[in-house]
């Protein structure tokens, strides 16, 4: 009995996945609480996530994706289990699995993604690389032989690409991306204020008033944690202005390399991106200021994408429709999707 195709984006923060007629099904984060005694896993997703930085010795929460590659195979093996039985109907289920994969990976880190999703019982697993994933999700045309530049900036890293004809140009993978702004922020935090917080808690701060780009007016946001010097608790009210402080030298990365990817991008291609402007997508594209920040360095319109957090499942779910397409070799019929395996 054939289930449903799906699609999913396995992120270094979130995994998502995206079934045929229903749309995103599922939206977790992609962390897993371990007992220690018992070697067991007792939680994972959003239930995992509320214990992060809550646990007692016993317990360790832990992130089975690094940099958007697996770090622990069989924690990831696990919990793509444990999602995918959650979503099916019935407990046979044999779809096809589209997967988000970051543009630069080796053949071994490619092969672990894959033996981690067909252990589960999928029928047959197709790659696409996140940026072009990310521009389907953006409603972008990729199968025309104009360029568009393609910026996805995730939790664990920022891929980039020049897309047309359905393919990459050229390509960047970086590892500045939504973690190395938490870390930022947490490290700005212990710096300034002599107060200890945690991931969970720097996050909240990214979200409510981070920028990259200074703020017409200015917004403040109180933080809690531990003092360093009295070991007492202790709160802090901090501003954007600060957030703008810490945040602007990761921000410049991405864009410096935005910057050095234009300067490889073949003429005719550049023209495409000067005309149309640089897509970006991810959830950290929405900080305060990114569009801005990179649009003024470097003199190309930029716009943040609608639902930018999603913009990868949904274009990988569209790229579903590809799967029946992808043994064909007929002229013309350019596919987006990269391996089949």
């Amino acid at each position: 009995m054939a289930g449903k195709d799906i699609a999913i984006d396995l992120g270094t923060s979130k995994i998502k996945i995206y079934m045929a007629g229903k749309g995103v099904v599922l939206n977790e984060p992609a962390v897993v609480a371990i007992d220690l005694i018992n070697d067991e896993i007792i939680a994972i997703g959003s239930k995992a996530y509320a214990m992060l930085g809550r646990t007692s010795e016993r317990v360790s929460v832990v992130q089975p994706l690094c940099h958007g590659v697996i770090s622990d195979y069989d924690l990831i093996q696990y919990t793509i289990q444990s999602f995918l039985k959650r979503i099916m109907d019935t407990k046979v289920f044999m779809p096809r699995v589209v997967v988000s994969v970051p543009c630069e990976m080796t053949e071994v880190q490619r092969r672990a993604v894959v033996d981690s999703i067909s252990s589960t019982g999928v029928r047959k697993i197709c790659l696409i690389k996140e940026p072009i994933a990310a521009a389907l999700g953006a409603d972008v045309n990729i199968a025309e032989p104009h360029g568009c530049l393609v910026v996805d900036i995730g939790g664990g890293t920022t891929d980039m690409a020049v897309i047309s004809l359905s393919g990459i140009a050229i390509s960047k993978t970086i590892t500045v991306a939504g973690d190395v702004f938490d870390d930022a922020i947490i490290k700005y935090i212990r710096f300034k204020y002599h107060l200890l917080i945690g991931k969970r808690m720097a996050e909240e701060v990214k979200i409510a008033i981070g920028s990259v780009y200074p703020r017409t007016e200015l917004i403040r946001h109180r933080i809690k944690g531990r003092n360093l010097i009295t070991g007492l608790p202790q709160y802090a009210d901090i501003s954007s202005d600060e957030m703008l402080e810490c945040l602007l030298e990761p921000a410049m990365k991405i864009t410096r390399e935005i910057q050095r990817m234009l300067e490889r991008t073949p003429p005719e291609l550049i023209g495409d991106i000067l005309s149309d402007g640089i897509i970006v997508t991810g959830a950290s594209a929405q900080i305060y200021g990114f569009d801005k920040l990179i649009s003024r360095k470097t003199e190309i319109p930029v716009r943040i994408a609608e639902n930018p957090a999603e913009c990868v499942v949904l274009g990988a779910g569209k790229a579903i429709a590809f799967i029946g397409n992808i043994d064909k070799k007929d002229y013309g019929a350019l596919n987006p999707l990269s391996d089949v395996y």
